[in-house]
């Protein structure tokens, strides 16, 4: 690899704000916005970067993710004003 081109990958911290819960993980962010660091269960202080969703507040994880029956629309709508003649 060449030297000087690649990013720094350190320890980072990702808080997610409405969720409430952090994880620290590596990254190439590094370098947090606005230099902000917070304290970790460790004792040691990392960048901390926000983020606004994560794995604990996505609805798809979290099991609330609602599954659109596109099918069934599509069977009432032709029920409801016929098919379209094939051309």
């Amino acid at each position: 690899m060449r030297k000087g081109i690649h990013p720094g990958y350190g320890l980072v911290v990702f808080r997610d704000r409405a969720a409430n819960h952090a994880f620290l993980t590596r990254s190439t962010l590094s370098a947090a916005p606005a230099g902000r660091t917070i304290e970790w269960e460790d004792g040691n202080t990392y960048p901390v970067v926000d983020v606004e969703i994560s794995n604990v507040s996505h609805p798809f994880y979290t099991g609330t993710a609602r599954v659109l029956d596109t099918a069934g629309r599509v069977e009432r709508f032709e029920r409801r004003y016929g098919k379209r003649g094939g051309a």
